[in-house]
């Protein structure tokens, strides 16, 4: 989540299938590009600098994947944005073997046109509905990979279908005995939406760790929470260290912690699942 923009219409953009914008734009803040749609920031992207991870919650992400183990990983994006973690992985694990689900054809067009991958990255995008594109996914991808990221938003919302026990046990079955899933869940004070997703996906997958900021972890203020979840320990030794430290302070939940977050939470099923919140205009305002 970031902040609005004025219209510019200089940049380079494409009609999304949804009837939405999507523009390619100068960081107002610091190094790189933005995918901004619909006027919300979506990615950050520094073609220079793959590592340059700006916006904070991709930071946290990045952190999780940086506690994996050493060498190339085995990963599959749901939502591509402007591609920004798998790029990281692609510069901090040479070799590594990437695919990426994105609903909307011309938004992935147009990052590749004015967004290039690096040449030889391992990184195929597949066109299609996420839930329906893990379906289609190779079979040898099932028990073997080592990351799962789902990122998908629809606008700034994530779509009802992409938040139920039975979407995450599809995404569970893509996991090695160790893989990690990652999941964006964004949402506003008193957190029900994003304690409804911590004991859904508990329930897929008990080792959980949910990562934002003070604040949002509290319900105080709309933002991004970050999810990660195993079958197996996370490897989470010294993650709660370099969250305190910044760039962008935070820190993660686990055990009891977890446990009293997600108390008297409902799991998400197919039959009653909604939307993620859709934040107050002014939240992208800076």
């Amino acid at each position: 989540m970031g902040r609005m923009r004025s219209r510019d219409t200089e940049h380079p953009q494409a009609r999304l299938d949804h009837g939405g914008i999507a523009r390619i734009v100068p960081s107002e803040f610091t190094s790189g590009f933005e995918l901004v749609v619909d006027e919300t920031p979506q990615s950050h992207v520094d073609l220079d600098d793959p590592t340059h991870l700006h916006f904070e919650y991709i930071v946290r992400m990045g952190a999780v994947i940086d506690q994996l183990p050493a060498g190339p990983l085995t990963a599959v994006h749901l939502g591509a944005g402007a591609l920004t973690i798998p790029r990281y992985i692609d510069a901090t694990r040479p070799g590594s073997r990437q695919q990426v689900i994105e609903l909307e054809a011309p938004l992935a067009q147009l990052v590749r046109e004015h967004l290039p991958l690096p040449k030889g990255a391992g990184i195929r995008i597949r066109i299609g509905d996420a839930r329906e594109g893990v379906r289609r996914l190779p079979a040898a991808l099932q028990s073997n990979c080592d990351l799962v990221v789902s990122d998908v938003y629809s606008g700034a919302q994530t779509p009802a279908h992409l938040t139920s026990i039975e979407f995450y046990r599809e995404l569970a079955a893509l996991l090695a005995p160790a893989g990690v899933l990652l999941v964006n869940v964004a949402d506003g004070p008193g957190l029900a939406f994003a304690r409804r997703q911590a004991a859904t996906i508990a329930e897929v997958l008990p080792e959980i760790g949910v990562l934002a900021d003070t604040q949002v972890l509290k319900g105080r203020r709309f933002g991004n929470l970050v999810i990660a979840a195993s079958a197996a320990p996370l490897p989470t030794e010294w993650l709660p260290r370099m969250l305190a430290a910044g760039p962008h302070p935070a820190k993660i939940a686990q055990g009891a912690e977890v446990d009293a977050f997600v108390q008297g939470a409902r799991v998400v099923t197919d039959a009653d699942a909604v939307a993620s919140p859709r934040p107050d205009a002014s939240l992208f305002l800076r």
